[in-house]
């Protein structure tokens, strides 16, 4: 009777102990909300445009807060995350530079869409070393992209900016022309394009600026001085000639154009590391890399080398199981036809967590708060950031979201979007702050 008495006593305890374990975290998750509530009541800022937000616990795997979690709002450059989770799924530990065959004394290579090829920050020069280093005649077979130089819904005078340059299957140098002084005049690489370089007495800009004829490669300024601070860059039109041109001005040597159906087995160089790749695209959201990692994805699981079709087959074979489906139209976010609910976002960054399987890697592939990438200017400047994720900015749209890590050890996903609003983006990027700060320093 004594040995049942305590193994009862023990038992009630028990029970005791899991109804309080279960009473705080119903106490947390409802202080959670009810704060996020009042945030949200109380702004002068979220009340007067659309506000989606959703919080998550990752560690419980269950939301803690929800706020019109599960209607579709515009992402802007939160369009990424799709990209980087397909292409964390799709691509190798390394990204194709080419894919080529050598016949007799011949060396016939394809692209693969890889953007690393003499990227401004990574320049990758395996390739280039690759194709330098070969004593075969050179051919360039083009044809593997079927898309369009532009993604669906992007905006047409946006062609001379740099965040929008142009979609093809062997980009060089960002697809971009880069502008700089040098000696007092005008540096331009590459330098093939230094002779369609003009000065145009009709112009009347009171800034000096670089502008390319939309239909051409040709790039006019004002003829007055250039000032000493001046940098720009500026797309170039692609084509297959000049990719042929780029590549001969570059290697010193010809290279031919030819038209070949690439084999079902060929080689291949290795140009960067994905991870690496990765982060280029999220840290400071470059669009171009975004693009074309859909093309790389395309090439690494054989499918029709365009954008509209590695994002059907995500949808079907990795991304099936968001709660509320993605319209999904491009891989950077620059269409304003991608619509995303907070809710899917957050279960993406799950799944993103769950891929990659090491927080600190993760992280490091991401903007940090107060640190780096589009997040540097947001929450307080640390060698110890608690905030990592993806910002996406469009004109009357600001949308952040990421992983929060508390001063109680525990991690927090959260998607807030915000659309439509006519306050500065600053107004609404400082009040997500606070909210964010608030869950770090309190949870």
């Amino acid at each position: 009777m004594c040995d049942d008495g305590i193994k009862n006593k023990f038992k009630s305890l028990l029970m005791l102990g899991s109804v309080c374990v279960l009473m705080l975290s119903c106490s947390v998750e409802r202080r959670i909300s009810n704060q996020m509530n009042r945030f949200l009541r109380e702004s002068g800022t979220f009340n007067k445009h659309h506000v989606g937000l959703a919080i998550y616990d990752l560690s419980k795997r269950k939301a803690v807060f929800k706020h019109n979690s599960d209607r579709h709002f515009i992402p802007a450059s939160n369009a990424k995350l799709l990209t980087f989770y397909t292409s964390l799924s799709a691509l190798g530990d390394s990204v194709a530079g080419i894919r080529y065959v050598i016949r007799q004394d011949s060396l016939i290579f394809w692209g693969t869409g890889d953007p690393s090829f003499l990227q401004s920050r990574l320049k990758s020069n395996r390739v280039l070393s690759f194709l330098k280093g070969t004593n075969k005649k050179l051919f360039y077979s083009p044809g593997r992209y079927t898309g369009e130089v532009y993604g669906k819904g992007w905006a047409w005078d946006d062609y001379n900016d740099a965040y929008q340059p142009e979609i093809n299957e062997f980009p060089v140098m960002d697809n971009l022309i880069s502008l700089k002084v040098l000696k007092g005049g005008l540096s331009v690489e590459p330098q093939l394009f230094s002779s369609r370089l003009i000065s145009d007495s009709a112009r009347q800009d009171s800034v000096f600026r670089v502008v390319r004829n939309r239909d051409a490669n040709i790039f006019s300024h004002q003829v007055f001085e250039v000032p000493d601070s001046y940098t720009q860059q500026v797309p170039y039109k692609t084509s297959q000639i000049l990719t042929v041109a780029l590549l001969e001005s570059l290697l010193e040597k010809k290279v031919e154009l030819i038209s070949m159906a690439q084999p079902k087995h060929s080689d291949v160089i290795y140009s960067e590391k994905r991870d690496s790749l990765l982060k280029e695209m999220m840290v400071p959201s470059d669009n171009f890399i975004a693009e074309q990692l859909l093309l790389l994805c395309a090439d690494a699981v054989g499918l029709e080398m365009n954008g509209t079709k590695v994002i059907a087959y995500s949808k079907q074979n990795l991304l099936y199981d968001l709660p509320d489906a993605p319209v999904w139209v491009d891989g950077s976010g620059l269409s304003r036809y991608n619509l995303l609910t907070p809710d899917a976002i957050v279960r993406l960054l799950e799944k993103i967590y769950v891929k990659v399987g090491e927080p600190e890697r993760l992280y490091n592939m991401l903007p940090a708060g107060g640190k780096s990438g589009t997040l540097k200017n947001a929450y307080p400047k640390t060698d110890q950031p608690f905030v990592f994720g993806k910002t996406g900015t469009l004109s009357n749209n600001y949308i952040q979201s990421g992983y929060v890590r508390t001063k109680k050890n525990k991690t927090y996903l959260f998607s807030f979007m915000n659309n439509n609003f006519v306050v500065p983006t600053a107004a609404v990027r400082s009040e997500i702050e606070k909210m964010i700060t608030y869950l770090h320093e309190k949870y």
